[in-house]
């Protein structure tokens, strides 16, 4: 890593944010976060044609912070949006972070040197051992078991917690991932974590403390439904070839 280059990149994804308890409350959380760090860190706020204030807010943020950047992807879906932010992330480990901060903050050290070391992809578990699951309504917790079940039959194996939504990726390896991203909705990381297998890549889960948020975007039974389907489309994906050689079954 040269002196401009940082080490961590946070890419936040952001559509529909400016409520205070999320996009707000998260932006003085991270920026607290990173005034008690050694090393450098950017910040990547992409807004997805939000309809309220969080460009707005996330704009005025990044005047008052020289490390925080703010774009618009207009392709719409939080796949797009993390797939933009990634693209000009600089890090050395680029970070996916959720708006609403359901993982506080201060646990991605978790994914960095020395904490976790010798991985492509560090996948924040919360079914991990260690991990804690904190105010998740039982229905949400049994459709998401179910949900990740089917990911473990049709496409990624030996995973326990694929839909966390904060995962980090090391430079060389998103690099080589992400230009082959096709699903720009929820499952978008189901497509990348099978990528990434196909493609030898190596995976952990670290476990972590999670907060459910109750104003989640997540609609479960519309979007379960949905995530079901761009599965099935990540293994069409694979036969046609859309990922490259085909390395494993």
């Amino acid at each position: 890593m040269n002196a401009h280059t940082p080490l961590l990149s946070i890419v936040v994804p952001a559509y529909n944010e400016a409520a205070p308890d999320r996009l707000p409350n998260s932006l003085k959380q991270i920026t607290a976060f990173v005034a008690t760090q050694p090393y450098a860190i950017e910040v990547i706020i992409v807004n997805n044609n939000s309809t309220d204030d969080t460009l707005q807010i996330a704009e005025a943020t990044a005047a008052e912070f020289d490390y925080i950047r703010v774009i618009t992807e207009t392709t719409q879906g939080k796949g797009a949006a993390v797939k933009a932010g990634m693209k000009i992330a600089r890090g050395d480990y680029l970070f996916i972070c959720d708006a609403d901060l359901s993982m506080p903050i201060e646990e991605v050290v978790k994914f960095l040197p020395p904490n976790a070391e010798s991985y492509d992809i560090a996948i924040a578990s919360r079914e991990a051992p260690g991990a804690k699951r904190i105010g998740e309504p039982e229905m949400r917790h049994v459709m998401g078991r179910v949900f990740n079940f089917i990911v473990k039959v049709l496409a990624v194996r030996g995973l326990n917690d694929t839909q966390c939504g904060f995962k980090c990726f090391r430079r060389e390896v998103a690099e080589k991932v992400f230009p082959l991203q096709t699903i720009n909705g929820w499952a978008f990381d189901v497509e990348l974590l099978f990528i990434a297998q196909k493609h030898g890549y190596k995976i952990i889960e670290v476990p972590i403390t999670w907060y459910y948020k109750a104003q989640s975007k997540i609609k479960p039974m519309g979007d379960s439904y949905k995530m079901v389907m761009e599965t099935l489309k990540v293994r069409r994906n694979w036969k046609k070839g859309v990922y490259g050689e085909k390395t494993q079954a």
